[in-house]
């Protein structure tokens, strides 16, 4: 099954690390966040990707064609240019690398991945957002439903320190909880291929036009996830990550 990454976008909350590079190769932990999401994926058997590049795309496809040499132990024939690697722990993966347009929105770059996708189930998330989803469950639920497309849903963990009163008088505070209500999109989608159906061209909004009428027509399922989700839209999303992945307790770390 393969996994449709969008890769594309410039990350303008992020601008102090995106003016060279794009949002997904941004790092956590010494690692491109994109692979981070990778890992998640094949840890559950998923190691076929096909990504949607737009800002930077170069970025990202110099990383996937030099990753392999720069793990690994070298033997170069000057004169032929052959080069054998030694050592090699690279992942078994195949990835897809396509260029989707700088200003192609969401659902442009859903549609133009779909020649490398083909006419089969196909899972689909953000090149930005990491979490401990269990995909085994995730893709159970979409089967069992019959519907065309499955997005989980998530209840962000609040920015603020949360208050109850009782007229002017403090009955409960909690630093920074889950929110108790508003499910949000929160990617890590499983999708059929009748889906590229409702995506018009580059000027579609995946989140817009594609998902209202998919709601619309009872074709959009929720599988509902409460425990870790976090995407990365600004430095201070970037610096808590970093601060889960150094205490070694990172909640989307599921490989080993």
């Amino acid at each position: 099954m393969k996994v449709a990454i969008l890769a594309g976008g410039v990350g303008t909350r992020l601008a102090e690390e995106t003016e060279i590079k794009p949002k997904p190769m941004v790092e956590i932990g010494g690692t491109p966040i994109i692979f981070h999401i990778m890992q998640h994926y094949a840890r559950y058997g998923h190691n076929a990707f096909s990504i949607a590049l737009g800002y930077k795309g170069e970025y990202i496809k110099k990383y996937m064609m030099d990753y392999a040499s720069l793990r690994s132990n070298l033997t170069v024939n000057l004169k032929s240019g052959e080069v054998e690697r030694h050592g090699d722990d690279s992942p078994d993966w195949t990835v897809d690398l396509v260029d989707t347009g700088n200003d192609t929105l969401t659902g442009g770059r859903i549609k133009r991945l779909a020649p490398y996708i083909g006419n089969e189930t196909f899972m689909l998330t953000w090149g930005d957002g990491v979490s401990d989803v269990d995909l085994d469950k995730l893709l159970a639920f979409h089967q069992a439903h019959g519907k065309l497309a499955t997005v989980t849903a998530v209840r962000p963990t609040a920015r603020f320190g949360h208050l109850e009163f009782e007229g002017d008088r403090v009955v409960e505070f909690s630093e920074k909880p889950q929110t108790a209500e508003g499910w949000i999109n929160g990617a890590f989608f499983v999708l059929e291929p009748a889906v590229f159906d409702y995506i018009e061209g580059d000027t579609t909004q995946w989140e817009r036009e594609p998902m209202e009428r998919l709601a619309r027509e009872g074709q959009l399922m929720a599988y509902r996830h409460d425990s870790f989700w976090q995407c990365m839209d600004t430095l201070r999303d970037k610096k808590l990550l970093e601060e889960l992945w150094e205490s070694g307790k990172a909640p989307w770390k599921t490989w080993e």
